[in-house]
């Protein structure tokens, strides 16, 4: 077995062979006081160069026993299509040995001889055989034919011997990529300051045996490095997201925003839907936008008050407060499907009425500014901007004398303060706001308009079955998370910062912290 391979020596052996190796360094050296060429000296000796033996040379170096000079030797060697053609012949050749003595037609060609060569191989070969004129199409019958009775496969000939190739010949090659020039690196070696003939490599720890024996006095020790770094500690890191998050709350909080309760990741249809005057024939409640549970399917009868959904029931029904409401027959079953929820506005419906419930038993409204930054659920088809599970920032106001310039304002105020002044607001449709405003941003990177989320004022028809006052005026939005930060950190591909194919390394060295918040 040969010892020339580092990689496939035993670890014993590959002890054997470093000493070795030191071994007859320290006698060259002894003797001759320097080694020429380091590359002549492995193969004489059938050591692995690049591998082995330069290891060894470093460390030597590093200590200062020896001294290195670099020779580097440029030479031509093959690629891998270079030895793919050493192996099985040039494509040209196998396409003509492939066309039998009175041709093929094409039909036969593609469904034969292309499977065996294969697309690429043809592809090259027919091309440079017909370059050649050993192959031609006949007209008449549209056969392939060969035009010669034999070829030589000069190709492959040069690149078995390159050495007697001119500068034309190998430029020809380099053209068709078969050989590149690589630059093999060696070293001359002579003694360094530190070589001694009996010098020994000093050794970093002291072991048991050394102080029983007290062999430790006749030994060398490495210098300790005390400025050296310590090792990096593997603990947890934050995901970017999260980062980011703690960023958007604060800015909330400091706007004076109470944060709601939002760990409720199943809701039922009627929080998530139908209490937001959402008709249950809307398309956004069907299978393919919407995740639904199989088990438990349906919400406890109780898990909403009774004069609640009777309001809520009629409202969507018969109207009322002024509304005509949507005319068809609610069903209370649709409305206790449990679901992933598909907008954290569910929670913001449960505060309201808890709000509601408030002024009814005191007889006082008391304004309030709630936010949330949680995880919703969509069934969509996963893009660079979507995906089926993101985070969103959730917030409304409640108030008297509220209209849509303060939501345009409150909004206009959340991005300038991360620093994002590019949005626009473009009137919308929703089912439980009126008026309604779709809010983008522009995307740098990929240099268009990017939805950030939705707005508007909540309608009458979801807010009076509350029982809240009717001079009460709520404006909310929900906006995404993952786009403002996408366009904040010019980051093209939203699966890039939150899913399956997140980079841990990203998550362990991202600089996604902290925004530039600004105060004006």
């Amino acid at each position: 077995m040969s010892s020339s391979s580092s990689s496939s020596t035993h670890p014993s052996d590959q002890g054997d062979l470093f000493t070795r190796i030191e071994t007859e360094l320290f006698n060259v050296l002894k003797t001759e006081g320097f080694i020429s060429n380091s590359g002549d000296w492995a193969r004489n000796h059938q050591w692995e160069h690049n591998d082995l033996l330069v290891g060894v040379l470093k460390s030597y170096e590093a200590w200062g026993v020896v001294l290195l000079d670099t020779i580097e030797q440029r030479s031509v060697v093959l690629t891998e299509d270079g030895n793919e053609i050493l192996k099985n012949g040039s494509p040209e050749v196998r396409i003509f040995n492939a066309i039998p003595q009175d041709g093929v037609n094409q039909k036969e060609f593609d469904k034969q001889i292309k499977a065996s060569l294969g697309d690429l191989t043809v592809k090259l070969g027919f091309a440079e055989a017909m370059k050649k004129k050993w192959i031609k199409i006949e007209k008449e019958t549209g056969k392939l034919l060969r035009t010669v009775p034999s070829v030589e496969d000069d190709t492959r000939a040069q690149l078995e011997d390159l050495s007697c190739l001119n500068e034309s010949g190998v430029q020809a090659l380099r053209r068709r990529k078969l050989v590149h020039d690589a630059v093999f690196k060696t070293f001359s070696v002579k003694r360094g300051p530190k070589f001694t003939p009996n010098w020994r490599k000093p050794i970093a720890d002291i072991t048991p045996e050394m102080l029983a024996s007290g062999s430790w006095r006749d030994e060398q020790f490495k210098d300790y490095n005390f400025q050296a770094m310590g090792s990096l500690t593997a603990g947890g890191h934050l995901h970017p997201l999260m980062k980011v998050r703690a960023e958007f709350r604060e800015i909330f909080l400091e706007l004076g925003f109470e944060e709601m309760f939002t760990s409720r990741y199943v809701e039922s249809s009627f929080w998530n839907f139908d209490s937001l005057f959402q008709p249950q024939q809307h398309p956004a409640r069907d299978a393919h936008d919407t995740f639904f549970l199989i088990n438990p399917a349906l919400a406890p009868e109780n898990s909403v008050p009774r004069d609640y959904l009777e309001s809520v029931k009629q409202m969507h029904e018969t109207g009322g407060f002024g509304s005509v409401g949507y005319r068809y027959d609610w069903k209370e079953e649709e409305a206790r499907k449990n679901i992933l929820r598909t907008h954290t506005t569910a929670i913001s419906s449960r505060m309201l009425y808890q709000l509601a419930q408030d002024y009814k038993k005191t007889g006082v409204f008391t304004p309030k500014k709630y936010f949330s930054i949680d995880r919703v659920f969509r069934n969509e088809t996963l893009d660079a901007t979507h995906l089926a599970e993101f985070h969103q920032i959730e917030g409304l106001i409640a108030d008297r004398n509220i209209t849509l310039p303060h939501l345009i304002g409150i909004i206009s105020q959340f991005f300038h303060r991360l620093g994002i002044y590019d949005i626009r607001f473009k009137p919308a449709y929703n089912p439980y706001t009126e008026p309604s405003m779709e809010i983008f941003g522009f995307h740098p990177i990929l240099q268009k308009w990017v939805e950030l989320g939705n707005s508007g004022m909540f309608r009458p028809e979801m807010l009076l079955p509350m029982g809240l006052p009717e001079d009460v005026r709520v404006i909310a939005w929900g906006l995404g998370m993952e786009r403002p930060t996408m366009i904040k950190y010019k980051i093209p591909n939203i699966r890039d910062i939150f899913g399956p194919r997140i980079d841990l390394d990203f998550v362990k060295k991202n600089p996604l912290a902290l925004m530039e918040i600004r105060k004006d």
